[in-house]
């Protein structure tokens, strides 16, 4: 079982696929140097909403993804729950924490929600719409 493993409701027809398409996507969000690989789980033109910052396609989720590195030398997410909407939905609420190791060296635990859509590109499942909800306040650690 994998790290990144999430729990689903008990009566979840929810896709093996984009089970796996979690796992992997905050795999990848968490390993420092994935930028590329993390921008490809997006389709082309995806929306991606990361608190107060919104950015529209694969190029602008690169260059929102590189910055949300600067400062972090280290992060791990934990997928608590995922929601999906209904029996074999490709719309899901998700629930987790994301623990930060900064550069500085202190450190933050965050608690997060997040609305996804996906959907299978060539058999590929991507999403097309990401949104993350936290306290950006809670980000920035006490010394």
């Amino acid at each position: 079982m994998s790290s990144y493993t999430s729990e689903y409701p008990a009566d979840d027809e929810f896709d093996p696929a984009y089970k796996a398409f979690f796992e992997s996507f905050y795999e990848t969000s968490d390993t420092p140097d994935a930028h590329e690989r993390y921008s490809k789980q997006f389709t082309q033109d995806a929306t991606l909403i990361m608190a107060s910052k919104k950015v529209q396609g694969r190029e602008e989720i690169l260059s929102l993804r590189k910055g949300m590195w600067e400062k972090v030398n280290k992060r791990k997410h934990t997928a608590v729950k995922v929601f999906p909407f209904g029996p074999s939905s490709n719309e899901v609420m998700l629930y987790g924490i994301v623990e930060y190791v900064l550069k500085d060296g202190r450190e933050a635990s965050v608690d997060w929600a997040a609305r996804a859509n996906l959907v299978k590109e060539d058999g590929t499942v991507m999403m097309n719409f990401y949104q993350v909800y936290l306290d950006t306040a809670a980000q920035t650690p006490s010394k």
